[in-house]
């Protein structure tokens, strides 16, 4: 699950100097992508570089889940993460449909909404006979963006489980190939 609430912010590194806005109800991942495309023609709409993102782990529950892993679970709770990564030219250029799913296509977007350097967004994945639904929420500009996200699970593999994280990112420089811890 903590994948997929990465994969939520994902998007948000490749949109962040997005100004026309991107308003969409009930859209696949791949309708998102194609409109996000189009509101972003005119050139690159975020720049390429070097990004260093803060994840802080805010909440998480899983029934069910052994005392040991609870236990390493609530170690992490409140403690900021830092990783590293590189945005590629052809990535600000023209951002992959898997950014907006992480490549799951029982995923739609209840909502996504994108304007004014606001962000506000709603993925339901069917599948497994269980229902994810993962929300964010924050604001962003060409060099950095700040988020919260939630994740909740019902039914199927990991029903009742949720997460609450928050994400600040921002861009440091050029690439090093040295990113990713």
């Amino acid at each position: 699950m903590m994948k997929h609430g990465l994969v939520l912010a994902a998007p948000v590194l490749l949109l962040c100097g997005c100004d026309k806005g991107v308003d969409m109800k009930n859209a696949s991942a791949s309708e998102v992508a194609d409109t996000v495309k189009e509101a972003t023609a005119d050139g690159q709409f975020v720049s390429p570089g070097r990004w260093e993102s803060t994840m802080t782990m805010i909440d998480m529950s899983m029934p069910g889940m052994p005392p040991e892993a609870q236990a390493q679970m609530k170690g992490i709770m409140g403690k900021p993460k830092t990783f590293t990564s590189c945005l590629t030219e052809a990535d600000a250029k023209k951002p992959r449909e898997d950014f907006f799913s992480g490549g799951d296509s029982k995923c739609r977007y209840e909502h996504f909404t994108m304007s004014g350097g606001v962000i506000d967004a709603a993925m339901i994945c069917n599948d497994q006979g269980g229902v994810r639904t993962m929300t964010m929420k924050g604001s962003y500009a060409p060099e950095r963006y700040q988020m919260a996200m939630t994740a909740k699970s019902s039914g199927g593999p990991g029903g009742g489980m949720s997460m609450k994280m928050e994400m600040d990112a921002k861009r440091i420089g050029a690439c090093t190939g040295k990113e990713g811890g």
